[in-house]
This record gives structure tokens, sequence and C-alpha cells, in this order.
């Protein structure tokens, strides 16, 4: 009889205990289904645009910065892919070089602007050519090397050169 009383009394603290803390959760968690409902501000990015030469040249300026370039598209490239003082893996990221814009008589890469673009987004413009002008957005993130590294925020192709006709008939 004794023992039966001791678990009564065990299982009443222990319900009374389990009813308070059901009370004090479901009071808990009004406020923050509230403020979860709340929509947050989206911020707003302001970029500069440059001359991919000027940030070359001084690429400490442009650190941390939101820039703009317009510029000829060169090639896809795996340039400063991994490299662990600016890293970004090959995994996730492709880098493209962009033609030089104070040479206009040959094709030649500005290879000291290292710029990575996210593969999904590569991958639905991979029939872009030399020569194709491109409009991209991003974040200068390092200077390792002397050398701006900067991180794609969006890639947008202005306009694609005229397709070469073929010269050889059937």
């Amino acid at each position: 009889m004794k023992n039966f009383k001791i678990i009564t009394l065990a299982l009443l603290i222990s319900l009374g205990t389990g009813l308070t803390i059901n009370k004090v959760c479901s009071q808990t968690a009004t406020p923050t289904v509230i403020k979860a409902a709340v929509p947050q501000q989206q911020q707003v990015i302001e970029y500069i645009t440059v001359n991919p030469l000027d940030v070359v040249t001084n690429p400490a300026r442009y650190l941390r910065k939101n820039i703009r370039i317009k510029a000829k598209f060169d090639k896809f490239s795996t340039l400063g892919l991994d490299y662990a003082p600016a890293m970004r893996s090959s995994e996730k990221y492709i880098s493209f070089l962009i033609q030089r814009p104070d040479i206009s008589n040959h094709d030649i890469p500005l290879s000291e602007l290292k710029i990575f673009l996210k593969k999904e987004v590569a991958e639905k413009n991979i029939d872009l050519d030399a020569g194709d002008e491109i409009e991209f957005t991003g974040k200068i993130f390092s200077t390792a090397l002397g050398d701006p590294w900067m991180d794609v925020d969006s890639f947008k192709v202005l306009t694609i050169k005229k397709p070469k006709k073929d010269t050889e008939s059937n």
C-alpha cells in the first residue's frame, strides 16, 4: 500500500509538471511565430561602374567594393581556382576572362583580373564566344598576389557576335 501511494504521488507530480511545461512552451511559441511572420527588408546593393584596367592597376582601392564591368568576353577558364589565399573551389565555380579594353587589333585576355562565376550560371552561357559583349556585377573579395579577385553576383550577355558563315559547301 505504501508503494502504491508513492507511485501515485510520483505520477501526479510528473503529470502536473508536464502540463506546466506545455503551457510555458505554448506561450513562448506565439511571439516567435509573430516575429517570423514579419517580412525582412531587402537590401539594395549599389554598384560602381568601373574600367577593368583601373581595377587591375589599383586593386586595393576596390577591395570589398561592389563594382559593375562592361567588357568583351574572352573565354571560360580555370585560372585562380583552388588557390588557398583566395579560395574558390573548382567544384562550385568557374573563372572567365575578359579581353583587354586597351588593345583593339588583337584578342588579349586581361588575366590579372580573376573573375569567379558559379557553375550553374556559366552552364547557361556556355555558347559564348570571344568578343561577345557582357556586363557583370560583383565584389572584389581579395587582392592576393597583387591582383583583384572578384565574385560575380549577376552576369548578363549584352550582344553576341554574328555567327561565322560556313565557308565550305556540300
